[in-house]
């Protein structure tokens, strides 16, 4: 009897099975950083929930208070090229003036990769009336601007 040598059957390569895993690997990483953007992005966005108020309650405390000078100098760069600061404390001084305000909503969000807030205030005129309008606060200058007519 002549002794038949056994060996193992060849296993073919699997490049579909190695190209699977591959990519499987690849996806997983991508969906690592997408979700880590994605959170960043969203403490970015909550942290600036504060600084937004922040500007925005100091903005309308000195209006109301009459200190258009330091009101003034919250707007941003586009605000100001729209106002003069003469221009701008005359509009401030225009009955029925804001005596008050009551800020009811903060929201930010970004656009175009930089962070923008929309603060929601009920402002309080002389006379007693109110009105609800919506505060543009923009990031410049490694702070908050106030941006648009608050009025």
């Amino acid at each position: 009897m002549s002794s038949a040598h056994w060996s193992r059957p060849h296993r073919p390569h699997r490049p579909v099975r190695a190209g699977l895993v591959v990519a499987g690997a690849l996806l997983g990483l991508c969906c690592v950083g997408v979700t880590g953007l994605g959170v960043w992005n969203v403490q970015a966005v909550r942290q600036a929930d504060a600084p937004v108020r922040e500007t925005a309650e100091a903005f309308l405390t000195e209006v109301a208070a009459g200190d258009a000078d330091r009101a003034y100098r919250r707007l941003c760069a586009s605000a100001r090229t729209r106002w003069s600061p003469v221009g701008f404390a005359a509009w401030v001084r225009t009955p029925p003036v804001v005596t008050g305000h009551q800020v009811t909503d903060v929201s930010v969000s970004t656009r175009d990769g930089k962070p923008t807030g929309t603060v929601t205030v009920r402002l309080i005129r002389d006379g007693g009336r109110s009105e609800e309008r919506e505060l543009p606060v923009v990031r410049e200058d490694d702070g908050w601007r106030v941006c648009g007519d608050p009025f």
